[in-house]
């Protein structure tokens, strides 16, 4: 049987938010804070949000933000958990809204198969204040999700989807299982599990593997 999982980063795999710990280079993380958490809670159109915070890291060094990326806090549980599942027979795959600068150095040491996020533009070495790829609406993770689940033959019954805010209503969707955690109340009021603890070994005893 064909399982799927998939899993938010920011706020849920990452015990942070990636643009706002790269937005702390320039000392505008207050500023970043609060336009991120208007958008986790459904209160602005997420594509105006990530193009307008991410027109503020202009300027900065490529490898400064790859070095931010590469000393992420993962979230306590993260790397257990996902192997648990993968044991299980699950396919797990990361959706972000953020960037593969993250996601994808991430993936070799939390376990996961796959990663769809992301990428900052950068010219010279130096970030140009322009993003692109393939999470940048509001609907993208539910768009990505059928088209995953038509890939992989993994129905509704069998997938699980896991994250924290606005964005991540698109994915919950197409999934039997949706998971809540430490969630913004608009994605709690759709969940079927919320865990209100920073723990994902939480989500082990909410889902039947």
């Amino acid at each position: 049987m064909n399982k799927l999982a998939v899993f938010d980063f920011d706020s849920t795999l990452m015990d942070g938010e990636t643009i706002e710990i790269i937005a702390s280079e320039l000392n505008l993380q207050d500023k970043v804070a609060e336009i991120t958490k208007r958008a986790m809670e459904g209160e602005l159109d997420f594509f105006d949000s990530l193009t307008y915070r991410v027109s503020l890291l202009k300027g900065l060094q490529e490898s400064k933000v790859d070095n931010i990326c590469r000393n992420l806090p993962y979230m306590t549980g993260a790397k257990e958990t996902i192997a648990k599942l993968k044991q299980h027979g699950y396919t797990v795959v990361c959706f972000s809204g953020g960037f593969q600068n993250a996601t994808g150095f991430a993936k070799n040491i939390l376990g996961y198969d796959a990663d769809f996020s992301n990428i900052l533009h950068a010219k010279d070495g130096i970030l140009t204040g322009h993003v692109g790829g393939e999470m940048m609406f509001s609907d993208s993770k539910g768009e990505m999700l059928k088209k995953l689940q038509a890939l992989l033959g993994i129905n509704q019954e069998h997938t699980i989807t896991i994250g924290d805010g606005a964005n991540d209503l698109s994915m919950f969707k197409y999934a039997k299982t949706k998971v809540a955690f430490c969630g913004k109340e608009c994605l709690k009021n759709e969940a079927t599990v919320c865990i209100e603890e920073k723990d994902l070994r939480l989500l082990l005893d909410k889902v039947i593997l």
